[in-house]
């Protein structure tokens, strides 16, 4: 079973220079928790709802919540995620199972062999393979 029979395609991206609230505006009016976050064609980011509810620095702060007040000069690149972990239409759902829960990822962009975005596969895309493998197996 390979990624790319699972992967969502229909792409829904961000900008770096987008703010903020564009992002959620995004998210929810496509009904999506995850963004890849692209630049001139070329990944570079990730950006998901937990991401904007409680950014990454608000673990340094004792009571984060007096300090942090999202404004319309907030963008993605200030709240995304830069280092990332893919995996490629040809891996195995497999892998990309044991990705998700040891990395605790909700999402993971997916790549083809020319490291271009082609996709995004998450939790719920992968419990259609689950349900595919338990259907297989009752019958």
């Amino acid at each position: 079973m390979k990624v790319s029979k699972y992967m969502s395609t229909k792409l829904i991206t961000a900008a770096p220079q987008m703010t903020v609230r564009e992002a959620f505006d995004t998210m929810r009016r496509h009904r999506v928790r995850h963004l890849p976050v692209v630049d001139g064609g070329t990944l570079v980011g990730f950006i998901s709802d937990r991401d904007l509810r409680r950014p990454r620095w608000a673990e340094d702060v004792e009571n984060w919540t007096d300090f942090y007040q999202i404004d319309d000069d907030t963008t993605v690149r200030d709240h995304m995620t830069e280092n990332l972990e893919t995996v490629h239409t040809y891996d195995t759902v497999l892998k990309a199972v044991r990705l998700l829960r040891e990395q605790r990822y909700g999402a993971v962009p997916v790549l083809d062999k020319e490291e271009q975005l082609v996709g995004i596969l998450s939790a719920y895309d992968l419990l259609g393979a689950l349900e595919e493998m338990l259907l297989e197996k009752g019958k």
